[in-house]
């Protein structure tokens, strides 16, 4: 693989992984227009950790109290601190690991085809849309009840279909059921962690029972480039947010899936 291929697409997953756009839609079109081969297993794995280890980075501290508030809250049995942000981190993961379990093979084979996720790149970035038109935005992400938490988890659950997006379809979730655009945000990146971390495990488990063998470096520098990439990404995404909104990424997403439906139809 060569190196500067990596770069791309490194760049690629760590920007596309929390922006809501659809990182699979990006990935679909890179060896129509470069020819490139196939960028292989091994460096997928690295890409997943290098953005897991970004989101970790820019929330080490929310994290770190989440983590130590949800241990307590077990303890304790009541809630503590930041322990029902973090109660609410793993449920909302559940629905995504089940239908991930469940529906893998189809999301991988008959889901997999260019028309799928042109049509899912812009239906679910109307529905974006229109949550960001409609959301009363006037709750934050301590304000969930339980049945929200099930609704954007349900919501992930549908990332599976390629094109959909997983950050656009938590944040459309949570905009839609109150939450203010930078709270959506936020949610969708912690509740990422989950389940970045199941999809990189299953990934390194493929790839520890694979004979093949790793060039290590486009696999050191994919790793660090999506990290870094993904860190500016949430970076200046939470900045911008609230000045210039989610219609300029429905906007994209309309003339991506234009764009697919017209290189593969």
């Amino acid at each position: 693989m060569a190196l500067w291929h990596a770069v791309v697409l490194a760049l690629l997953q760590g920007l596309t992984e929390f922006l809501p756009i659809s990182s699979s839609a990006h990935l679909v079109l890179v060896p129509v227009v470069t020819g490139w081969p196939d960028q292989g297993l091994a460096f997928d794995v690295a890409v997943h950790v290098g953005t897991l280890g970004a989101v970790l980075l820019y929330f080490r501290r929310e994290v770190l109290a989440m983590a130590r508030d949800w241990g307590l809250s077990i303890l304790l049995r009541r809630p503590t601190g930041e322990s029902r942000l973090a109660w609410a981190v793993l449920w909302g993961t559940v629905p995504a690991a089940l239908a991930g379990l469940l529906l893998d093979d189809l999301a991988e084979t008959s889901l997999r085809s260019p028309l799928v996720i042109a049509l899912a790149t812009i239906g679910f970035g109307l529905l974006l849309g229109w949550a960001d038109r409609s959301g009363r935005r006037n709750r934050n992400e301590h304000q969930l009840a339980w049945r929200d938490v099930l609704v954007i988890g349900l919501a992930q659950a549908l990332a599976l279909i390629p094109g959909t997006s997983r950050s656009g379809i938590t944040m459309t979730a949570g905009l839609a059921l109150g939450l203010g655009r930078e709270a959506a945000a936020r949610f969708s990146f912690l509740l990422s962690i989950p389940i970045i971390l199941l999809a990189g495990g299953y990934k390194g488990l493929q790839l520890a029972t694979a004979a093949e063998a790793v060039d290590w470096t486009p696999i050191v520098v994919g790793a660090l480039v999506s990290g870094a990439s993904a860190y500016l990404c949430i970076h200046w995404f939470l900045r911008l947010l609230e000045r210039i909104g989610m219609m300029p990424f429905v906007i994209y997403r309309l003339l991506l899936g234009i764009l697919l439906l017209a290189l593969f139809t």
